[in-house]
């Protein structure tokens, strides 16, 4: 019987909590699953939205800032939408062409890429 693999869920670098916190649950929209750790000590948690789950991390070694994700989505359109009503002063995304399809690009706190992939063509 061969191997089955479920799910991949990336984790992501992130240096303050609060922040990635803020970009992640209340800009994009996700809630936090669960968190290990808390002030001074490293801090682990997982956030999700539907089937987007990322987990992020201070600990050394885990993620590299910078890191991008391409995060496949079939409303493109109405998630911009729903950014531009949020209050978040920090980003302001565009929908780009991008190869069989369109791309908006999100840049975190701790720098790295979430970029959601809408296609358009077969």
């Amino acid at each position: 019987m061969p191997i089955a693999f479920t799910q991949v869920v990336p984790v992501l670098r992130m240096s303050d909590v609060g922040a990635t916190k803020r970009f992640y649950c209340d800009y994009l929209g996700c809630s936090v699953d669960w968190q290990e750790g808390a002030g001074d000590r490293p801090v682990y948690l997982q956030v999700s939205r539907g089937e987007l789950v990322l987990q992020l991390s201070s600990h050394h070694g885990d993620g590299t800032p910078g890191t991008a994700v391409v995060i496949y989505t079939d409303d493109l359109a109405e998630l911009h939408r729903e950014l531009h009503e949020t209050d978040y002063p920090f980003l302001s995304p565009g929908i780009e062409p991008h190869g069989a399809g369109r791309v908006m690009t999100l840049l975190d706190p701790a720098s790295n890429l979430l970029r959601f992939f809408e296609r358009t063509q077969a």
